[in-house]
């Protein structure tokens, strides 16, 4: 159950006088009617101002005014006073207040013949009445309105009760009819010009989908609900959208954005006195710690959003939450506590709990068996929820039985487990579209670490191997037509020493894991597995060393111990397999992948950068090494691009940038290279020249990376239209257009990107342009220099016009500044320079 995730399904819209009023009408008043003025001369402009606020999502301030606007009228006026109290219900009703909108409308008699009060009525206490876990009677209310709009259907809130029972179906376990009924009340709320009815149609279509898990789904449908509702400042609405853009990049596993989103998110419902929304964004901030392994934190969050569901009286958030604590408490190992949260649980689930409650509660018992050794009971739990068809639960009880079996010394059992669980977390994948791909395999990162290092540990080096392997670079293989792996497969028809000496080289093959890390080192006759620390103590070590290769100084003069401990940690054990002077394939992912192994130090006998000893070259996975073919025979134009137009102040011109395009430029005959420099560099330019033709693609230009969509990484060009970021070449349109490049060369700042995913290593625009197709791409992994880069590149042409490999001629153009007598010999002006090949 998403039950952090919060929708407008909390409320209904309170209905307008019976001449119907257009919202954008009401909003016109605003103009006439101070925010802060409660003394209106009518009824009509002081229900209107409070029903303004409503749509704002003041809520607290709107909840006021309908309760002053009551007691103003109720004798003078009852008609109107019956919409105040209306209003106040739903207000309170949307801030989470649920037995305090049962209780107003306690004595709500509408006057007869007042149908759309009737009905507006009936659905705010169906709503009440299932947050308050009596579902029976929230039916009973529903089917009333029901019947209602059965014989008027044009009221205006029988688009409430159509969306209060799209939102049950999607409760009761029928999304798919759920959503049906939504869309029903999408086309009736656009019959109608009704935005903000619209609006929240939009939004719970995406919850529908984040409870089916379709988060691609559900993101473009929360996007255009926030597209709609701040159209006419419903501020409130426009909070859940983005919240529930979170609750779906949190099921795509990118937590590091959702929970920028949830903490957003829960500082605009504080503030507008949304109580259940503030819940539910501090629930989802809970999960987002759990997924991180901060359980303390985890456990922190629940309870506090625990208090908050007591203070307003919600079994259903407390059902909720009391399952939440007792997993963070399993996680703290806890168990007592844990025991205690389920003792709540028990009679809440048997009072009208739900299905998915209840798999919930199995999955927790189960934990708390295993934990506590009683294998059998916690068997027979994890299967329960296995075999269950509501379950979404599948993939991590069948992860659990895995690590059980693996407790029990049953490893032909946890070995079968492991690859059931791997295959259901695919065929979840598969549902998945587009960019999200990327976030979607970091669910299955611990499957696959802990997988890895049982098959170790049981002496199983080749299938630990081509674990770790299945794992890499699945979105990019496809992109680049690389035939799927069956679910299972994980040998592949992949011969690691094929790969080493089709390659010509030696492999080193990298896995970081969470208590024990590995290298396999491969040629083309061997293949040794080396333990390695944990993926935290050298992604530490690594963080240190960064900081000095991206400083002035030159690590080398004081043989920094960092860059020497990694040296011996990542490189010794390996060495004697590497022959002098011969090319190193760094297969590597995750945060490992932003790392530049040429900057390793060697300690003796003279201390030196790596680099010297070898050429390294960074790939995305053995399986796309195998199936990639050779370049095809495009000859050797050159498409060189930059030198751009300044867009605005955050991208100033390059001084170098002229000097470089020259430099490079010089390199071909004027009859094999097409140059858009200036105002004619454009994205426009990049898409029509067409880049498919060209050998060389080259640009020289400021670069941006994202780190919560790294997809919207781009290189700065200029100007090509009146769109607001017309001179961004973005890295999601680059992979959109194939090309057959030898070489790609992003002289930009971030050209590699500064975000990984689980398997899929650094993404940005590297990434997009071998997705394209591109055999080979220099990329940077930090901010380049505008003095030394441009030299960089012009011996880096001269060496591939020599006939050097693209990898070769860059090492050769970096060893000419590191010989330098000048200040160029320093890495930060060599070593933000890496290459990626895919062959």
């Amino acid at each position: 159950m998403s039950a952090g995730t919060v929708v407008s399904s909390v409320g209904t819209r309170p209905h307008l006088p019976s001449v119907r009023l257009s919202l954008l009408w009401v909003l016109g008043l605003l103009l006439l009617i101070p925010i802060q003025d409660t003394h209106y001369p009518s009824a009509q402009e002081a229900f209107n101002h409070a029903y303004l606020l409503f749509v704002h999502g003041d809520l607290e301030q709107s909840q006021r005014e309908a309760e002053h606007g009551y007691l103003r009228f109720r004798v003078r006026k009852p008609e109107w006073a019956s919409r105040f109290r209306l209003l106040e219900a739903d207000a309170m009703l949307w801030r989470g207040l649920y037995p305090d909108a049962l209780k107003a409308l306690s004595d709500f008699r509408p006057a007869a013949g007042d149908d759309e009060s009737a009905i507006h009525s009936a659905v705010i206490q169906s709503v009440a009445l299932a947050r308050q876990e009596q579902p029976q009677m929230a039916e009973e209310k529903l089917t009333f309105a029901e019947s209602l709009c059965g014989r008027m259907p044009e009221l205006d809130a029988c688009g409430q009760v159509l969306r209060t029972r799209g939102i049950f179906d999607a409760q009761r376990g029928h999304p798919d009819q759920g959503r049906k009924v939504l869309l029903s009340m999408l086309a009736f709320a656009r019959k109608r010009h009704d935005v903000f009815l619209e609006a929240n149609a939009l939004l719970n279509l995406g919850w529908i989908d984040l409870q089916l898990e379709h988060f691609d789904d559900a993101l473009d449908w929360s996007r255009s609900a926030a597209q709609v509702a701040a159209t006419i400042g419903a501020e409130d609405t426009v909070t859940k959208a983005s919240g529930n853009q979170g609750s779906a990049y949190y099921g795509l596993g990118d937590s590091e954005r959702a929970g920028q989103l949830f903490r957003e998110a829960k500082t605009s419902a504080a503030l507008r006195g949304n109580l259940r929304s503030e819940l539910g964004w501090i629930q989802e901030l809970g999960d987002v710690f759990r997924d991180t392994g901060d359980a303390a934190a985890a456990s922190a969050s629940y309870k506090e959003a625990l208090s908050i569901a007591e203070r307003i009286r919600s079994k259903w958030d407390i059902t909720n939450l009391l399952e939440e604590l007792t997993y963070s408490s399993i996680d703290e190992g806890k168990l007592a506590d844990a025991g205690r949260y389920l003792d709540r649980l028990d009679p809440l689930i048997r009072d009208g709990g739900e299905e998915p409650d209840v798999v919930r509660v199995q999955f927790a018992r189960a934990r708390i068996a295993a934990t506590q050794s009683q294998f059998r009971q916690a068997e027979s739990l994890f299967r329960a929820v296995e075999h269950n068809p509501t379950s979404r639960m599948r993939w991590m009880a069948e992860y659990q039985l895995a690590r059980l079996y693996e407790t029990e010394g049953n490893s032909a059992q946890a070995d079968r487990m492991y690859r059931t669980s791997l295959c259901t977390v695919e065929d979840l994948r598969k549902e998945v579209k587009g960019d999200s791909r990327l976030t979607f395999l970091a669910r299955a990162t611990r499957i696959y670490d802990d997988y890895i290092h049982f098959l170790a540990q049981h002496g199983k080096a080749g299938g630990a191997l081509a674990v770790a392997d299945q794992s890499r670079a699945r979105t990019l293989e496809q992109g680049l037509g690389v035939s799927a792996r069956p679910c299972g497969a994980f040998t592949s028809g992949v011969q690691p020493g094929s790969v080493a000496r089709k390659m010509n080289a030696t492999l080193l093959f990298y896995s970081l894991g969470r208590t024990q890390s590995y290298l396999w080192a491969i040629t083309p006759t061997k293949t040794d597995l080396i333990p390695l620390p944990s993926g935290n103590e050298i992604l530490t070590v690594i963080a240190r060393y960064r900081k000095a290769l991206q400083g002035l100084g030159d690590p080398i003069e004081n043989s920094n111990r960092d860059g020497v401990a990694l040296y011996n940690t990542l490189v010794a054990p390996a060495a004697h397999l590497i022959k002098p002077a011969s090319p190193v394939v760094i297969l590597s992912a995750g945060q490992l992948s932003q790392f530049n192994f040429e900057t390793l130090i060697v300690p003796g006998p003279k201390p030196h950068y790596w680099i010297e000893d070898a050429t390294l070259i960074s790939a995305p996975s053995l399986r796309l090494l195998a199936f990639a073919k050779p370049p095809e025979q495009s000859g050797h134009k050159l498409l060189l691009m930059g030198d751009a137009i300044s867009p605005g102040p955050d991208y100033p011109e390059l001084p170098g940038a002229s000097t470089e395009l020259s430099l490079v430029s010089q390199r071909f005959p004027a009859q094999d290279e097409l140059i858009y420099a200036r105002e004619r560099s454009t994205p426009a330019a990049y898409f029509n020249s067409p880049p498919q033709q060209f050998a060389y693609i080259h640009f020289v230009a400021h670069g941006v990376s994202s780190t919560t969509d790294p997809l919207d990484s781009a290189i700065i060009l200029s100007s090509s239209g009146k769109s607001e970021d017309s001179f961004k070449l973005h890295a999601r349109d680059i992979m959109q257009h194939p090309i057959h490049a030898r070489l790609v060369t992003i002289s930009a700042c971030y050209g590699s990107g500064a975000r990984t995913f689980g398997g899929e290593g650094a993404v940005g625009l590297a990434w997009a342009f071998m997705h394209a197709g591109a055999h080979n791409v220099i990329g940077a992994l930090w901010e380049v220099s505008d003095t030394s880069t441009p030299h960089l590149m012009g011996e880096l042409y001269r060496e591939l016009q020599n006939g050097r490999q693209p990898g070769a001629a860059l090492r050769q153009a970096k060893l000419t500044l590191l010989h330098s007598k000048s200040e160029f010999r320093k890495p930060f002006y060599w070593a933000p320079l890496q290459i990626y090949t895919g062959l």
